[in-house]
């Protein structure tokens, strides 16, 4: 197993969501990250850096170019980027051809701060997925790593599922 360095990116998403009120009005705060990872007690090393607090739908074409500029000239070879679930899949294919890097997008369908959420679980297998897996793009939620290119969001399971092989 790896013992080098892993650089966190969060962007915001679900994940870092905080709920304030009845209505359900949320504002993305300061990420919870360093908080699972201190409370996990992992001591494998890692650095974390927030890119946004933005919702995923909120993320722009830019925001993707930063994205990818900033693991693309990031010391580290393994990468968890944190992000929101609806346009994770987009962000994985901005980031489609960075050569010697293990990257991982990962996020949640319930924030962390919620008792019941997928996040602790979803970032720990983010965390093992970046130091086990060969270099390449992966995505891990529900349980399982994906290639980011065989991926989708099913919204109406609430999962993401390998991608129907297409047709030729």
């Amino acid at each position: 197993m790896s013992q080098n360095p892993i650089l966190i990116l969060t962007t915001g998403g679900t994940i870092d969501k905080a709920y304030f009120d009845a209505l359900s009005a949320y504002q993305i705060v300061d990420s919870v990250i360093p908080k699972i990872l201190d409370t996990a007690l992992v001591r494998h090393p890692y650095r974390v850096e927030q890119m946004f607090r933005k919702d995923s739908l909120d993320l722009t074409d830019g925001d993707r170019a930063d994205i990818r500029d900033h693991v693309a000239a990031a010391d580290e070879r393994h990468i968890v980027i944190t992000h929101g679930t609806d346009t994770m899949t987009t962000t994985a294919q901005a980031l489609g051809g960075i050569q010697d890097k293990t990257i991982v997008l990962v996020g949640a369908l319930a924030p962390a701060r919620f008792q019941e959420s997928d996040a602790m679980f979803n970032i720990g297998m983010a965390f093992a997925a970046a130091q086990t897996a060969a270099p390449g793009l992966y995505i891990t939620m529900n349980g399982s790593v994906f290639r980011a290119d065989a991926v989708v969001k099913d919204r109406a399971q609430g999962a993401f599922v390998s991608r129907p092989a297409s047709s030729a």
